[in-house]
């Protein structure tokens, strides 16, 4: 668990820096009394070995009084840019330089999102190319990045932007509504493609589509009176193909791993189950993590088996999965060499105890060096005949 000195956690995520080492950076209120009063974005480093963060922030971020306090950050894939939603100035952007043992922070203004309000929602797609956000006055922005070119500004896209998320490609941005909708936009124009039908009784509430690259599908957390399911569309037709009862409870937040092997879902009271994407079935669970609290952030570490939540009573806790061990790319080389190994080996010892037609000697004057002549020319026996040619003769 991250250090609790300060407000309550608002928001969070990883961040991938290089030679596969991890951070967190999380949002912090402030607390409303004399010991702070200002909100902070804090950056902790990961132990992989511990599965814990540093007790205290590597480096800390605070925001100006007039922006008021974190709402939701996003990471871009490189690890250098972190995009800060804020419920009074807008987005801002604070980016990570300099080497791992010195790294420093610049912020910096995002001129076409200043003074948008409190956005609930930012993402930036798998590619690094755009950064999508979601206010909580329904408008709906796509942005080209780094340019922070406009490709989609629509201000009655919902009533209140829920969740979104980029498919792999990074082709389309799916976003849902707090009124239950869900709509399906190109990033490259901002078109509208299409709404996901829904019956009158149902509310569609979280979305992730799958990162594997295999199954083209989207994952969609629907909600019916008091059951809820995790529905699964096809994103080749924009049809729904199918329905599983995960969590057994309505989820308040959604995450898919970066391979796209394992779908989190997250409860309202402190509980998160994962599943194996392959299979639709449960392999971890963690009850009661953060205890008769909604959960508010789930994400899964880039390189581990490790999730990362957050909720405003239990700040935010890092967990090891409960789930087979991946191969390490030192394994995967160390099995390679060692079927290479095997099979030279396999070919000496075939190649020791072969006909001696493939070892006879090159040497003239060697005795029992077979005559090429004899090889090539002498005319076949009836009994080799029979061997090279089984079927008899053959008209041609």
């Amino acid at each position: 668990m991250a250090s609790e000195k300060g407000g309550p956690v608002t928001c969070g995520s990883w961040i991938r820096r290089p030679e596969n080492s991890n951070m967190v950076v999380l949002g912090r209120s402030a607390r409303g009394d004399s010991s702070t009063t200002r909100s902070v974005i804090e950056f902790f480093s990961f132990d992989p070995i511990t599965t814990s963060l540093s007790s205290s922030p590597l480096f800390t971020h605070v925001l100006e009084e007039v922006e008021g306090d974190p709402v939701s950050i996003a990471v871009h894939p490189t690890g250098d840019d972190v995009v800060c939603s804020t419920t009074k100035g807008g987005c801002k952007l604070i980016e990570l330089y300099g080497g791992e043992s010195n790294v420093k922070l610049l912020a910096k203004e995002l001129q076409p999102l200043q003074a948008v309000g409190p956005q609930n929602c930012l993402a930036i797609s798998v590619d690094g190319s755009k950064l999508a956000t979601g206010g909580e006055d329904g408008h709906l922005r796509i942005l080209e990045w780094p340019s922070l070119r406009v490709i989609l500004d629509e201000p009655k896209a919902h009533k209140c932007v829920r969740d979104m998320d980029f498919s792999l490609d990074s082709e389309f941005l799916v976003s849902t509504s707090t009124d239950g909708s869900a709509r399906i936009w190109k990033t490259e124009d901002g078109f509208p493609v299409t709404t996901l039908t829904r019956n009158p009784d149902e509310k569609i509430q979280l979305c992730r589509f799958s990162k594997d690259g295999t199954k083209p599908f989207l994952f969609c957390t629907v909600q019916k009176g008091d059951k809820s399911v995790t529905a699964v569309w096809d994103i080749s037709t924009w049809n729904k193909i199918g329905f599983k009862r995960l969590l057994k409870k309505p989820a308040s937040i959604m995450s898919i791993s970066k391979d796209g092997k394992y779908l989190a879902l997250a409860s309202k009271d402190g509980d998160v189950c994962v599943a194996d994407v392959k299979k639709m079935e449960i392999c971890h669970w963690s009850k009661r993590l953060h205890l008769g609290t909604c959960i508010e952030i789930l994400e899964f570490c880039p390189s581990e088996r490790v999730v990362l939540t957050t909720s405003n009573e239990w700040g935010a806790v890092v967990t090891k999965l409960n789930v087979p061990a991946d191969w390490k790319e030192w394994q995967i080389y160390a099995l390679l060499l060692g079927l290479f190994l095997v099979s030279a080996v396999v070919f000496y010892i075939f190649m020791q105890n072969s006909d001696s037609f493939w070892n006879f000697p090159l040497g003239k004057d060697q005795p029992g060096a077979p005559k090429l002549k004899t090889l090539f020319h002498d005319s076949p026996s009836s009994e080799d005949q029979n061997i090279w040619n089984p079927f008899g003769p053959v008209d041609m």
